[in-house]
């Protein structure tokens, strides 16, 4: 470990040269399919994982049915399967899981640390250090829907064993999440978007081999479907300066529409939002909002 930075280092590199090139002509705001050497590792078997699971707090597991539409109105149910069972016998299972927060685990904290340790010079020069770097693993059955909606990280997907497709919507486009959403998302809100089918023609569709890894985008809105076999993807997530300040921009416009105003939306980078970031953050010193 660089006792500087905190990051370690990997014995081979899992992004290669060409992979971190394209990285650096797409980070932050490019959705860009690049290729990864993560492949075999013993951390990520279905036995590690379900082992996992049972070192995990009950709030970094998440799990489901996988047989959902785009669109869900709240939390989908479950099957009555434990945890464990539902990932090892995934291929069956008809079922969704994430573990959540994997970092919180030593030996997964290095190789997370590792990883964005070797896309970190690219991902500071452009936007700021990197901040709250997490980690989730999903674990899907064949055919299994990520219903439609967005995260305020930066994100790269690792697709390890499987297939899917992601479907990407562009960031900051009103159309496919009103800004009235982003606001009641940043201010407490459900992730989850509501789905119309007319939408489904601004999206683009990336396929995911394993060996490939996709960076997307903060707030870009999207939904992924499950290829033919059980499928296992590792997500790296970070948050930046600019991540930060333009989710503070959007509850500062949540603010300002409860007043009655209609703000402009916050502008995605290389703006910096930091105006309204400034002022949500001394609205809240001033008015002792935790």
């Amino acid at each position: 470990m660089d006792a500087r930075t905190g990051f370690t280092a990997l014995d081979t590199a899992v992004f290669g040269p060409a992979a971190r090139c394209a990285f650096t002509a797409a980070y932050p705001e490019t959705p860009r399919v690049i290729e990864h050497r993560l492949r075999d590792n013993s951390l990520l078997t279905l036995d590690a994982l379900a082992s996992l699971a049972g070192r995990l707090p009950e709030r970094s597991i998440e799990y489901n049915r996988a047989d959902l539409p785009i669109g869900v109105d709240g939390k989908p149910g479950g099957t009555g399967l434990a945890i464990e069972d539902t990932i090892r016998h995934i291929a069956t299972s008809n079922s969704w899981a994430v573990l959540k927060n994997i970092e919180a685990v030593p030996e997964y904290q290095a190789l997370v640390l590792a990883l964005l340790g070797e896309l970190r010079p690219v991902i500071e020069a452009r936007t700021g250090k990197v901040l709250r770097p997490q980690a989730f693993v999903f674990i899907s059955s064949p055919g299994a829907v990520t219903p439609y909606h967005f995260d305020p990280e930066h994100n790269i997907l690792l697709q390890l064993v499987g297939s899917k497709v992601m479907t990407q919507f562009p960031p900051g486009d009103a159309r496919y999440a009103p800004d009235t959403t982003h606001e009641s998302y940043h201010m407490g809100g459900p992730r989850e978007l509501a789905w119309r089918d007319e939408l489904a023609a601004g999206g683009r569709d990336f396929a995911l081999a394993p060996g490939e890894a996709l960076l997307v985008p903060v707030m870009a809105p999207h939904f992924v479907r499950n290829g033919p076999e059980s499928s296992i993807s590792l997500s790296i997530t970070w948050r930046s300066d600019w991540s930060f300040a333009e989710a503070d921009a959007r509850c500062w416009n949540a603010l300002l529409r409860k007043a009655g105003l209609s703000p402009r939306a916050p502008r995605r980078w290389p703006a910096t939002n930091r105006a309204k970031a400034w002022a949500w953050r001394a609205w809240r010193r001033m008015s002792g909002a935790s």
